[in-house]
Protein backbone atom coordinates (compact mmCIF):
# COMPACT_ATOMS: atom_id res chain seq x y z
CA UNK A 1 0.00 0.00 0.00
CA UNK A 2 1.17 3.56 -0.74
CA UNK A 3 2.94 5.20 2.20
CA UNK A 4 0.64 7.82 3.79
CA UNK A 5 1.58 11.46 3.89
CA UNK A 6 2.76 12.26 7.43
CA UNK A 7 1.92 15.94 7.09
CA UNK A 8 0.39 17.77 4.13
CA UNK A 9 3.19 19.48 2.25
CA UNK A 10 1.21 22.01 0.25
CA UNK A 11 -2.09 23.84 0.22
CA UNK A 12 -3.77 21.34 -2.09
CA UNK A 13 -2.81 18.41 0.16
CA UNK A 14 -4.08 20.28 3.22
CA UNK A 15 -7.39 21.03 1.49
CA UNK A 16 -7.80 17.40 0.48
CA UNK A 17 -7.02 16.16 3.97
CA UNK A 18 -9.50 18.61 5.49
CA UNK A 19 -12.16 17.57 2.98
CA UNK A 20 -11.58 13.91 3.84
CA UNK A 21 -11.98 14.57 7.56
CA UNK A 22 -15.08 16.69 6.97
CA UNK A 23 -16.58 13.88 4.89
CA UNK A 24 -15.73 11.37 7.61
CA UNK A 25 -17.50 13.51 10.18
CA UNK A 26 -20.55 13.89 7.94
CA UNK A 27 -20.84 10.14 7.37
CA UNK A 28 -20.61 9.47 11.11
CA UNK A 29 -23.26 12.08 11.90
CA UNK A 30 -25.63 10.99 9.12
CA UNK A 31 -25.18 7.21 8.99
CA UNK A 32 -23.10 6.13 11.97
CA UNK A 33 -19.61 4.74 12.26
CA UNK A 34 -20.72 1.33 11.05
CA UNK A 35 -21.33 2.91 7.62
CA UNK A 36 -17.84 4.41 7.39
CA UNK A 37 -15.62 2.84 4.73
CA UNK A 38 -12.63 4.19 2.86
CA UNK A 39 -14.54 3.76 -0.41
CA UNK A 40 -17.49 5.81 0.86
CA UNK A 41 -15.21 8.62 2.05
CA UNK A 42 -13.31 8.68 -1.25
CA UNK A 43 -16.56 8.80 -3.21
CA UNK A 44 -17.95 11.65 -1.13
CA UNK A 45 -14.77 13.70 -1.45
CA UNK A 46 -14.38 12.93 -5.15
CA UNK A 47 -10.96 11.29 -4.99
CA UNK A 48 -9.79 7.80 -5.81
CA UNK A 49 -9.19 5.25 -3.08
CA UNK A 50 -5.52 5.39 -4.00
CA UNK A 51 -5.59 9.17 -3.50
CA UNK A 52 -7.27 8.73 -0.12
CA UNK A 53 -4.60 6.26 1.00
CA UNK A 54 -1.96 8.90 0.32
CA UNK A 55 -3.39 10.76 3.31
CA UNK A 56 -4.67 7.95 5.54
CA UNK A 57 -3.26 4.44 5.40
CA UNK A 58 -6.31 2.85 7.00
CA UNK A 59 -9.77 3.43 8.43
CA UNK A 60 -8.15 3.30 11.88
CA UNK A 61 -5.80 6.15 11.03
CA UNK A 62 -8.70 8.16 9.60
CA UNK A 63 -10.88 7.75 12.68
CA UNK A 64 -7.93 8.55 14.94
CA UNK A 65 -7.26 11.79 13.03
CA UNK A 66 -10.89 12.78 13.48
CA UNK A 67 -10.28 13.52 17.18
CA UNK A 68 -7.80 16.30 16.41
CA UNK A 69 -9.89 17.57 13.50
CA UNK A 70 -12.98 17.98 15.68
CA UNK A 71 -10.95 19.63 18.43
CA UNK A 72 -9.57 22.19 15.98
CA UNK A 73 -12.83 22.80 14.11
CA UNK A 74 -14.95 23.23 17.22
CA UNK A 75 -12.48 25.20 19.31
CA UNK A 76 -11.72 22.65 22.03
CA UNK A 77 -8.39 24.14 23.06
CA UNK A 78 -9.62 27.75 23.04
CA UNK A 79 -12.51 26.70 25.24
CA UNK A 80 -10.23 24.80 27.63
CA UNK A 81 -7.88 27.78 27.87
CA UNK A 82 -10.69 29.65 29.61
CA UNK A 83 -10.80 26.90 32.24
CA UNK A 84 -7.08 26.85 32.94
CA UNK A 85 -6.78 30.64 32.89
CA UNK A 86 -9.28 30.90 35.77
CA UNK A 87 -7.90 32.67 38.87
CA UNK A 88 -8.74 29.86 41.30
CA UNK A 89 -10.10 26.33 41.47
CA UNK A 90 -13.74 27.27 42.05
CA UNK A 91 -13.73 29.62 39.08
CA UNK A 92 -12.09 26.85 37.04
CA UNK A 93 -14.84 24.42 38.04
CA UNK A 94 -17.50 26.90 36.95
CA UNK A 95 -15.70 27.49 33.66
CA UNK A 96 -15.35 23.73 33.13
CA UNK A 97 -19.12 23.45 33.35
CA UNK A 98 -19.52 26.25 30.81
CA UNK A 99 -16.94 24.56 28.59
CA UNK A 100 -19.13 21.45 28.55
CA UNK A 101 -22.06 23.61 27.49
CA UNK A 102 -20.01 25.31 24.77
CA UNK A 103 -18.23 22.34 23.29
CA UNK A 104 -20.09 19.09 23.75
CA UNK A 105 -23.32 19.94 21.92
CA UNK A 106 -21.16 20.62 18.84
CA UNK A 107 -19.70 17.12 18.80
CA UNK A 108 -22.74 15.28 20.16
CA UNK A 109 -23.61 13.39 16.97
CA UNK A 110 -20.07 12.07 16.50
CA UNK A 111 -19.79 11.14 20.17
CA UNK A 112 -23.05 9.20 20.02
CA UNK A 113 -21.99 7.42 16.82
CA UNK A 114 -18.73 6.33 18.44
CA UNK A 115 -20.29 5.25 21.72
CA UNK A 116 -22.95 3.19 19.97
CA UNK A 117 -20.45 0.82 18.34
CA UNK A 118 -17.32 1.10 20.48
CA UNK A 119 -17.72 -2.34 22.06
CA UNK A 120 -17.49 -4.13 18.71
CA UNK A 121 -15.64 -1.65 16.45
CA UNK A 122 -11.92 -1.38 17.19
CA UNK A 123 -11.60 2.03 15.52
CA UNK A 124 -14.46 3.41 17.59
CA UNK A 125 -12.88 1.93 20.71
CA UNK A 126 -9.58 3.70 20.02
CA UNK A 127 -11.33 7.04 19.44
CA UNK A 128 -13.39 6.57 22.61
CA UNK A 129 -10.39 5.60 24.73
CA UNK A 130 -8.45 8.65 23.58
CA UNK A 131 -11.37 10.94 24.38
CA UNK A 132 -11.88 9.36 27.81
CA UNK A 133 -8.18 9.66 28.69
CA UNK A 134 -8.23 13.36 27.82
CA UNK A 135 -11.45 13.98 29.76
CA UNK A 136 -10.18 12.16 32.85
CA UNK A 137 -6.96 14.16 32.76
CA UNK A 138 -8.91 17.43 32.77
CA UNK A 139 -11.29 16.28 35.52
CA UNK A 140 -8.39 15.18 37.72
CA UNK A 141 -6.64 18.49 37.21
CA UNK A 142 -9.72 20.33 38.49
CA UNK A 143 -10.21 17.96 41.44
CA UNK A 144 -6.56 18.28 42.46
CA UNK A 145 -6.78 22.06 42.18
CA UNK A 146 -9.83 22.12 44.48
CA UNK A 147 -8.03 19.83 46.94
CA UNK A 148 -4.86 21.91 46.85
CA UNK A 149 -6.79 25.06 47.70
CA UNK A 150 -8.80 23.19 50.37
CA UNK A 151 -12.05 23.80 48.51
CA UNK A 152 -12.99 20.19 47.73
CA UNK A 153 -16.11 19.43 49.75
CA UNK A 154 -16.31 16.35 51.96
CA UNK A 155 -16.79 13.46 51.50
CA UNK A 156 -15.24 13.83 48.04
CA UNK A 157 -11.74 12.57 47.41
CA UNK A 158 -9.69 13.57 44.38
CA UNK A 159 -10.34 10.17 42.81
CA UNK A 160 -14.06 10.25 43.52
CA UNK A 161 -14.51 13.82 42.27
CA UNK A 162 -12.49 13.02 39.15
CA UNK A 163 -14.67 10.06 38.31
CA UNK A 164 -17.95 11.86 39.01
CA UNK A 165 -16.95 14.90 36.97
CA UNK A 166 -16.03 12.56 34.12
CA UNK A 167 -19.31 10.64 34.36
CA UNK A 168 -21.20 13.93 34.12
CA UNK A 169 -19.71 14.50 30.65
CA UNK A 170 -22.81 12.72 29.43
CA UNK A 171 -24.08 12.66 25.86
CA UNK A 172 -27.45 11.52 27.18
CA UNK A 173 -27.63 14.59 29.42
CA UNK A 174 -26.68 16.93 26.56
CA UNK A 175 -29.19 15.33 24.21
CA UNK A 176 -31.97 15.43 26.79
CA UNK A 177 -31.51 19.09 27.67
CA UNK A 178 -30.17 20.72 24.49
CA UNK A 179 -31.87 18.62 21.82
CA UNK A 180 -35.08 17.45 23.46
CA UNK A 181 -35.78 20.25 25.96
CA UNK A 182 -34.17 22.92 23.78
CA UNK A 183 -31.89 24.45 26.38
CA UNK A 184 -29.29 26.78 24.95
CA UNK A 185 -25.64 25.78 25.41
CA UNK A 186 -25.24 28.82 27.67
CA UNK A 187 -28.14 27.78 29.89
CA UNK A 188 -26.74 24.26 30.12
CA UNK A 189 -23.32 25.57 31.12
CA UNK A 190 -24.71 27.95 33.74
CA UNK A 191 -26.90 25.30 35.37
CA UNK A 192 -24.09 22.76 35.37
CA UNK A 193 -21.84 25.36 37.00
CA UNK A 194 -24.41 25.90 39.76
CA UNK A 195 -24.84 22.16 40.33
CA UNK A 196 -21.09 21.48 40.32
CA UNK A 197 -20.34 24.26 42.78
CA UNK A 198 -23.00 23.10 45.22
CA UNK A 199 -21.83 19.49 44.89
CA UNK A 200 -18.05 19.69 44.88
CA UNK A 201 -17.07 22.95 46.60
CA UNK A 202 -16.50 23.30 50.35
CA UNK A 203 -18.14 26.52 51.61
CA UNK A 204 -15.77 29.02 53.19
Amino acid sequence: MTRPIEAPRNARSRRTRTAVLAATRAILEEEGLEALTMSKVAERVGVSRRGLYLHFASRTELVTALFDYLAEEEGLYRSLDRVWDAPDSVAALREWARHLGRYHPRVLAVDQAVRRVRRHDDDAALHYERAVASQLEHCRRIAEWLEREERLAPPWTVDGATEMLWALISSDLVEALVVERRWSPGLLGDHLALMYERTFVRPR
